[in-house]
């Protein structure tokens, strides 16, 4: 039995020769004499036509087949005389499971991306959610390529943890405690809780991730982690999926020039491995998006102090929605206009301290620490590292600094303790990675089932 990715990847092997195919039907047009189906069997973008006719013995029930149904064909196959190279000429068509009238994927028109979110159960099926979710198997393979070709160790994060890497607090509690009975008595007792303690959902695995770094050297994590926040906009979902690479004896430049080579590699590895995916895109989603990853993969990747990149903000001649601040963060469309002033991806590093996470390292100014974050260009953010604090007192003082609970993470200091060195990572959302491949700009878009303040379907 074939693929039609096999025909297609190679047609003139296949022709005049009879072959067997088992699929769906993604649209039939019938006439008095023959009809034509347009095939496809998941396994490439493109359909395949099969051409039928009256001289079969079947030629009746075949033209009754409904749109979704699935099939196996026999035939033969011919150069077309049509607009295609090649199609099948059907011997047998044989219905191997009927669709219903009710089906919501009729070809009359085109669905809507937020139609499809209602019966995303069905959205592989569309040509659009075959390509998004065939690149986001072919991104995740390349992901795993890159760290492994490497001599990465890949490590699977714990997903309940009784940790808080970002300090943030918004983490999904884990619990088995009767909830009903808590209300009324107002009482929680966490001993009595199934781990004996208080814990959570991951929105990180970067703090487990040093510990093997620190005993293979490079490790990396890839792996779902979760956010209880409760935003709406298109690139945030309270589950999401996760790289994190930590690498022992590597500063904060050595970190750079992984978290570029990496992305150069992935974004190849996509556009020569999902060629007619990338094409269906440029076509019909984001105009220019072959170039946009063409010029990142040939870029050198601008690195620059964030204090550096303030200084250029406040100086340009342009009225902003938020007016750039020394010690602050800064906007989308900040982060849009210094990709632009660079024409290319930009490293923004050093970053003040009171607004980055307590593991990162300190610089010798008081003020800033060794962080990162990559902006490319018609995504904004798209990576964000930093050099860990190496100094046990350092790290110390600054989850006191902060009132964090060093209770829960005193194996974390430990590591200061216990052969500690130089060592950094950085962490990049796979579905913002997906959303900058492909120029779908949702996340809801980009991962098969979206988990998004109320929603939990499937």
């Amino acid at each position: 039995m074939l693929d039609v990715k096999d025909i297609y990847k190679d047609y003139k092997k296949y022709l005049d020769k009879e072959i067997s195919l088992q699929g769906w039907i993604r649209s039939h047009r019938k006439q008095k004499e023959f009809g034509f189906i347009d095939f496809n069997d998941g396994t490439y973008q493109k359909n395949l036509q099969i051409v039928y006719d009256n001289t079969l013995s079947t030629f009746d029930e075949i033209s009754k087949l409904k749109l979704g149904s699935a099939i196996t064909v026999k035939g033969t196959l011919v150069k077309s005389e049509g607009t295609q190279e090649f199609e099948l000429k059907a011997s047998s068509v044989i219905l191997e499971g009927d669709c219903m009238d009710d089906y919501p994927l009729q070809s009359k028109g085109r669905p809507t991306r937020e139609f499809l979110r209602e019966i995303a159960y069905l959205r592989p099926r569309t040509p659009l959610f075959n390509a998004v979710f065939r690149v986001r198997s072919v991104a995740a393979y390349a992901i795993h390529k890159y760290f492994q070709d490497r001599g990465y160790v890949y490590f699977h994060a714990p997903l309940i943890t009784a940790s808080d890497c970002e300090g943030a607090g918004e983490m999904f509690q884990v619990t088995t405690l009767d909830l009903n009975r808590i209300a009324k008595s107002g009482e929680v007792d966490y001993t009595k809780d199934f781990f004996g303690k208080q814990t959570a959902l991951t929105v990180s695995g970067q703090l487990q991730a040093e510990t093997f770094a620190l005993a293979y050297k490079k490790t990396y994590t890839f792996g779902p982690t979760f956010r209880a926040e409760n935003s709406n906009t298109k690139t945030h979902a309270s589950e999401f999926w996760m790289i994190e690479p930590e690498i022992a004896f590597c500063d904060l430049e050595a970190d750079m020039d992984i978290m570029e080579d990496m992305l150069k590699f992935v974004v190849k590895y996509v556009l020569d491995n999902a060629k007619e995916e990338i094409e269906l895109f440029d076509k019909f989603v984001e105009k220019g998006l072959i170039d946009k990853l063409t010029k990142l993969t040939n870029s050198k990747f601008v690195r620059i102090d964030h204090k550096d990149v303030i200084k250029i903000l406040k100086e340009a001649d342009v009225k902003w929605e938020f007016e750039p601040e020394y010690g602050e963060d800064i906007a989308k469309e900040h982060e849009k206009y210094i990709t632009e002033y660079f024409n290319g991806p930009v490293f923004i590093k050093n970053w003040p301290k009171d607004i980055k996470a307590f593991y990162m390292k300190q610089n010798d100014d008081g003020k800033t620490v060794a962080a990162v974050d990559l902006e490319v260009p018609g995504a904004g953010e798209l990576m964000g590292g930093s050099q860990r604090e190496e100094d046990y007192n350092k790290l110390s003082n600054r989850m006191d600094e902060l009132g964090m609970d060093k209770s829960s993470l005193d194996w974390y200091l430990n590591l200061r303790k216990y052969g500690g060195c130089i060592h950094s990572g950085f962490g990049m959302g796979f579905e913002r990675l997906l959303i900058y491949l492909t120029g779908v700009d949702n996340i809801r878009d980009v991962i098969p089932y979206y988990r998004t303040p109320g929603n939990c379907d499937y």
